[in-house]
């Protein structure tokens, strides 16, 4: 293109084309088009054991589905876009509003295929997830280990019951009942803000959600988790489990919490930590106004606020919630924890979070994969 230069967005689905007097286009053809969808629908069912519908995360089987597009996993950059000369692009609202056009565009395209023969009425438990903001107007899917915790500090502020994220801590955001969900409201009030409210939901690159996860849970000192999942995951994956494993549930390995993550007869039900994104959001029975990414959260959240009315000096929390003196689950991380298991199970795992990878437009985590 004579006189174009092309300047890649962090998020991976479109290609910024910069002519010779400066103006900045967005070309949606990427080189790096949407992953291809599987000819065939995927399997459901109900995991025994899980207290939750299973039927949206079931696995999917080799011959469910075409290759994945081939490209490297997108690198966060949560400063601006850039050139691979380096030539820095700041994501502008006239830019998001495009890529906005364009994950829209891919999610209804996914649901069409899969999920067109779904058409129900919104119920209330769909709607566990969906956190309201009636100030603002404002719905929010809660996807844990996708910035949660400071999304949810956004919506206190936002309905007036803090002054700043900063005084919120991680027991009054997920403990005060300060912010509400949508299925508590009668079914006439749901729907209205269904119709009427900005409906937002973030999703991250799934493999490094479910470390970000198991560190946070297993790692970390947490009697809760510990005792409802670490207990029965070592007494049946654990060969010679010491009595003290057996009586605390401390020291599930990474491979011993996939083990439990892929076994269709768990010992103890699914986490809404773990949960595919899909399903704790319903995108294809909510039609999200914003879809965003986690890998661009800062920019794109500021954005968001902006238009949204929210005051001036808000704006999303960059710190961590929780540990914040240890590392970021990253790339290179999340390679090191995946490298403990066998090709077999990292194989498993990404049919298990394949929708995420689609409807999200996630490029494939390990060549190895088909």
């Amino acid at each position: 293109m004579d006189g174009e230069e092309m300047l890649h967005l962090p998020s991976g689905e479109a290609t910024l084309l910069k002519d010779g007097d400066g103006t900045l286009s967005l070309d949606l053809s990427s080189p790096n088009p949407p992953m291809q969808a599987p000819e065939k629908g995927l399997h459901s069912d109900t995991l025994p054991g899980s207290q939750e519908d299973d039927s949206s995360a079931a696995q999917v089987t080799k011959s469910h589905r075409k290759l994945l597009k081939t490209s490297p996993v997108v690198q966060p950059n949560n400063d601006s876009s850039s050139s691979s000369s380096g030539v820095a692009v700041p994501l502008t609202p006239e830019i998001l509003s495009q890529i906005q056009v364009s994950r829209k565009k891919l999610m209804k395209e996914i649901c069409t295929k899969y999920k067109g023969n779904i058409s129900r009425t919104v119920l209330p438990r769909d709607l566990v997830q969906l956190y309201v903001e009636n100030k603002h107007k404002l719905l929010y899917c809660e996807v844990p280990k996708v910035g949660c915790s400071n999304w949810k500090r956004i919506l206190i502020v936002l309905a007036g019951k803090a002054s700043d994220t900063q005084s919120i801590n991680h027991i009054k955001v997920h403990y005060g009942n300060l912010v509400g969900t949508l299925n508590r409201y009668s079914q006439p009030e749901i729907m209205r803000r269904l119709e009427s409210y900005t409906k937002i939901a973030f999703a991250r690159e799934p493999m490094e959600r479910l470390v970000s996860a198991y560190r946070d849970k297993f790692e970390n000192p947490n009697q809760y988790f510990h005792s409802l999942y670490g207990k029965p995951i070592i007494a049946k994956y654990r060969v010679n489990a010491s009595k003290e494993a057996l009586n605390t549930g401390d020291g599930v390995t990474f491979a011993e919490f996939v083990q439990y993550l892929l076994d269709v007869h768990r010992p103890v039900g699914m986490d809404i930590h773990w949960k595919p994104t899909n399903v704790l959001c319903n995108p294809c029975l909510i039609d999200y106004d914003f879809l965003g990414k986690f890998e661009n959260m800062a920019e794109e959240a500021n954005i968001l606020l902006q238009q949204l009315g929210a005051p001036s000096n808000l704006t999303m929390p960059t710190s961590k919630d929780r540990s914040p003196e240890s590392e970021r689950t990253n790339k290179e991380l999340t390679e090191k924890y995946f490298s403990q298991i066998t090709m077999g199970d990292r194989q498993q795992l990404y049919d298990f979070y394949y929708m995420d990878y689609l409807m999200f437009n996630y490029s494939k985590p390990f060549t190895d994969l088909y």
